[in-house]
């Protein structure tokens, strides 16, 4: 996480940008984003992964999500170049999360139809987003750092170059990684005090606490909110994920939480990779708990549990320079690499 620092208001610090006019000569409409787009968005982001050789599938699910959440507000803050069928040809999705504390950010998705690329359609878009962004960090008036960010895979440059042009660098590099069920691993004792039992939704509250506690010292993470916790499950297996808590420290209540993998499972990506696969979408271990083999004991659980309901590999994605050590204890349970990514930002 980034340490807290106190600066001038954003509204010093950030001049108000018009927005640029974006190109209607390819017979574009543009209009900011509704509910009612789920599928014709879903369609054109089914064509761009495709395209783009991404080495996964959006749902349909995954697409209504993006428009969940009561901190976000279409009406302002995502565009769609729509053509004269109604097809969404361009889209731009923007979102400040509601639980930053020491950080401002926005965070910037969208793409263009591969049929409508080379004629500076994708550069037009990401400059209309960056401009949106840095005027949605001067309305917010923050005192803290600012931060706009987008997420993309290393095998297109060509799309790491539009937001390079507008000082955007690479500040962060991820790795999916996949581990082959078939092959042996090892299984790992917890300390007697712990225990490790199946998630349930009552445990809901204290995961999302100890998630809090385990990332507070990742760059770049932030605090989850109730509602940002919540939100985007429709991919999730709760009878999947796992807990460990400790029996010892639970104060009359719940036994504290201080270990949890969360899964999820992402069938239309399974004739892609070419095998089933579980996905795991949040590993962490309460700070002060580090070094009890916690995060060797999930895991292995976890690969152990997929392998009893039939699941070929586990799959996960790790920030390389993960403070925890994440990346080297996965290697060493046998995950490798089979994709990569990056976040690219411009830090204000």
């Amino acid at each position: 996480m980034d340490t807290h620092i106190q600066l001038p208001a954003m509204s010093q610090r950030i001049e108000e940008k018009p927005l640029p006019v974006l190109p209607r000569d390819l017979g574009l409409q543009w209009r900011p984003l509704q509910i009612e787009d789920a599928p014709n968005l879903f369609e054109l982001i089914t064509l761009i992964e495709h395209a783009d050789k991404a080495p996964y599938r959006t749902s349909l699910e995954e697409t209504v999500e993006v428009f969940e959440g009561s901190w976000k507000n279409f009406d302002t803050d995502s565009i769609a170049g729509v053509n004269q069928l109604g097809q969404i040809v361009a889209y731009g999705v923007l979102e400040m999360p509601p639980g930053d504390e020491s950080i401002t950010r926005v965070l910037i998705d969208g793409g263009v139809h591969p049929d409508a690329r080379q004629v500076g359609l994708g550069q037009a878009l990401v400059d209309w987003l960056v401009a949106r962004a840095s005027n949605m960090l001067r309305e917010s008036d923050s005192t803290k750092p600012g931060r706009i960010a987008t997420y993309l895979q290393d095998n297109v440059p060509e799309q790491w170059a539009l937001y390079e042009k507008r000082g955007f660098e690479a500040r962060r590099y991820y790795k999916a990684l996949e581990r082959d069920l078939s092959l042996p691993f090892e299984d790992f004792e917890l300390a007697s005090h712990l225990k490790l039992i199946p998630y349930g939704e009552h445990l809901d509250e204290a995961v999302r606490l100890a998630n809090n506690d385990a990332f507070r010292d990742h760059w770049g993470s932030e605090p989850q909110t109730v509602e940002e916790w919540a939100q985007g499950r429709s991919m999730f297996v709760p009878e999947w994920s796992l807990v460990v808590v400790d029996e010892t420290q639970s104060g009359g209540k719940e036994p504290l939480v201080v270990g949890y993998v969360l899964l999820e499972k992402y069938e239309q990506d399974w004739a892609l990779a070419g095998h089933s696969s579980g996905y795991i979408r949040r590993l962490g271990v309460r700070r002060a708990y580090r070094g009890q083999r916690i995060g060797l004991a999930l895991l292995s659980a976890t690969m152990r549990k997929l392998q009893s309901v039939g699941i070929e590999y586990a799959e996960l994605d790790v920030d390389t320079e993960n403070p925890s050590g994440a990346f080297g204890l996965y290697s060493y349970l046998g995950f490798v690499e089979s994709s990569s990514s990056r976040m690219l930002a411009l830090d204000v």
